[in-house]
């Protein structure tokens, strides 16, 4: 399947938030995020919730979702938007660095980096991008956190803060070691 540049009938384009509108989204959906996870312990329930909500409040967020560890790759997992990569070798792409480093990644324009190793164009609507490491109990890597918009430059600390708080909180009482593991 080759990618398309025409942006999906059932996704709206990404628009860009100021410093304190972005502070204030997060800090709703965090409040969402930890009323509806409460005493949740699977991870799939916890992945497709914090998709759902952090989607809904962040208007910048065009594609988000998890990549899980799996077998020495990354294997996409729970995610909102169009086609995903399926499959990521840690040594591709902005999600391969992300785990390879075990640390967050912002990159505000994704087209600058040398395609098919720095960045993996799954969607060419795609233009800036963060992700963040997910790590268990044991702080060892059980996923990594993706996050696109189709504008430049959508992504900063502010996102960083709250994205590592949020899956800090969620996933660091986890003592799985892949995010395929079903109870």
């Amino acid at each position: 399947m080759s990618a398309s540049a025409e942006m999906p009938y059932f996704i709206n384009p990404s628009l860009n938030m100021e410093a304190e509108a972005k502070k204030e989204a997060y800090e709703e959906a965090l409040l969402g995020i930890r009323a509806n996870l409460q005493g949740e312990d699977n991870m799939i329930m916890k992945m497709v919730t914090i998709n759902a909500l952090l989607k809904s409040y962040l208007t910048y967020y065009y594609w988000v979702g998890f990549y899980c560890v799996n077998k020495g790759k990354l294997t996409v997992g729970p995610y909102q938007g169009t086609l995903g990569c399926l499959h990521i070798d840690y040594s591709k792409g902005v999600c391969g660095k992300a785990a390879r480093e075990e640390k967050t990644q912002i990159v505000t324009e994704v087209h600058a980096l040398a395609q098919g190793t720095d960045h993996i164009a799954c969607d060419p609507n795609s233009q800036s991008e963060i992700v963040v490491p997910v790590f268990n109990k044991h702080q060892k890597l059980i996923a990594v956190f993706d996050v696109d918009s189709s504008q430049v430059g959508s992504f900063d600390e502010i996102d960083q803060h709250y994205l590592e708080l949020i899956l800090q909180e969620q996933f660091a009482s986890q003592s799985l070691e892949m995010a395929y593991q079903l109870d």
